[in-house]
């Protein structure tokens, strides 16, 4: 019954993107198939072959030591009693200064570019996809919503449509590696949050071609301007390594800021609203955890964990992924292995209501002339998005079904 239940739930997550798409005759669908069976088997070696999985294990233990580094500069900040995990602000938030600044390094240094480029250009022959889309879709691995695009900022003025949804779906489904410590941090394992960012660049271009697929005109378009080679800036404004490391770290400030801010405002505005349905006898989480029902009940968890597995993706949708992941961090424990880990998949990417005018504000600094086209396209990219990250947990948790 559970893998009948989750082969349903693929089913209605490709349903509802068939029926949202204005284009269903364009849609390549020996493209979607091909990306899918991608996905199956990077799921199936990631999560049931025992080479796929001890490889899984040494990156997930070798990434959660490098990213612990930053306990260093902690403690020299703040000292060794507000850095022992007490304090979530210090030892989880603050952590990602760090993490930002290293992987502005990295960056900077043309090594992320040099993966992307690699893995996104064998991509793209297979798929088919453009150079550009498909460099985009992978960064979002290691990058979040507004950053990825910065290496091909010279060309988004000159993206169609459908290369435009694929930015905003990757960009809203996206694992960005700056805030892996802080999920991390919050009980949830490593090796689940990697297993999530590698499904979002085939993920993404499924759910962004089935959604707004390219018109014959935009890629015959496309197919000439492929002809040119797709170079990717790692520079920046920045002049050496030093001023990247510093430019990283001001923007993982700002972020820690951000998160800290957004989660003050929300938890004490959901207490608010708690406060008050509680004359009714419910509560906001009792609410969304019917709202999402079918989600939950599709992915084919124990019944006890269905209202639970809703009630989460309801939080990442309607608040932001940082608090779900804080409700999920409290309970996984009590959880088995197949749930923790859907759940865990399911809730990552910045896909929730608040992101559309981030991914907006920030994508359209590089091309102003798209900000319009960004808008109209933002609330089916944040659908689009969300589903990204359901349709990954559907595929995996039918891999450990099996």
């Amino acid at each position: 019954m559970t893998i009948v239940l989750n082969i349903l739930g693929i089913v209605a997550i490709l349903g509802i993107l068939y029926l949202m798409s204005p284009n269903k005759n364009e849609i390549n669908k020996k493209m979607i198939l091909k990306a899918f069976i991608i996905q199956i088997v990077l799921a199936f070696i990631l999560v049931k072959f025992p080479l796929g999985q001890a490889i899984l294990e040494k990156v997930s233990d070798f990434v959660t030591q490098v990213l612990s580094y930053g306990t260093e500069g902690l403690k020299f900040v703040f000292g060794d009693k507000l850095t022992d995990g007490s304090v979530f602000g210090v030892s989880v938030l603050c952590n990602i200064i760090f993490v930002s600044a290293l992987f502005s390094g990295l960056y900077y240094l043309g090594i992320i570019g040099f993966v992307v480029k690699l893995i996104g250009g064998v991509i793209g022959k297979v798929l088919g996809t453009s150079k550009v889309e498909s460099f985009v879709a992978v960064a979002n691995m290691f990058l979040g919503q507004t950053e990825s695009p910065i290496l091909v900022s010279k060309y988004l003025g000159g993206m169609n449509k459908s290369e435009m949804m694929l930015v905003l779906v990757s960009g809203m489904g996206s694992m960005s590696a700056t805030v892996l410590l802080g999920y991390a941090g919050m009980g949830i394992p490593m090796k689940y949050l990697l297993i999530g960012g590698a499904l979002v660049p085939l993920g993404s271009i499924i759910v962004s071609k089935i959604l707004l697929p390219e018109t014959k005109e935009e890629l015959s378009l496309r197919e000439v301007a492929a002809t040119n080679e797709v170079s990717m800036d790692n520079k920046g404004d920045n002049k050496n390594l030093i001023s990247a490391l510093s430019e990283g770290a001001m923007n993982g400030l700002n972020m820690v800021l951000g998160i800290g801010a957004n989660l003050i405002a929300i938890i004490a505005i959901v207490a608010l609203v708690n406060g008050a349905l509680g004359m009714f006898g419910t509560s906001l989480e009792q609410i969304l955890s019917y709202v999402f029902a079918p989600l939950g009940f599709l992915m084919g968890l124990p019944k006890q964990d269905v209202l639970t597995a809703s009630q989460l993706l309801g939080s990442k949708m309607v608040l932001n992924e940082f608090v779900a992941f804080g409700q999920l961090g409290s309970i996984i424990n009590t959880l088995d292995y197949r749930s923790a880990l859907m759940m865990s998949i399911s809730l990552t990417g910045f896909a929730n209501i608040s992101s559309m005018g981030l991914c907006i504000s920030g994508i359209s600094v590089f091309c102003p002339e798209k900000r319009g086209e960004l808008s109209e396209l933002a609330f089916r990219g944040m659908i689009g998005g969300f589903l990204v990250s359901v349709l990954s947990a559907l595929v995996v948790g039918l891999i450990v079904a099996l």
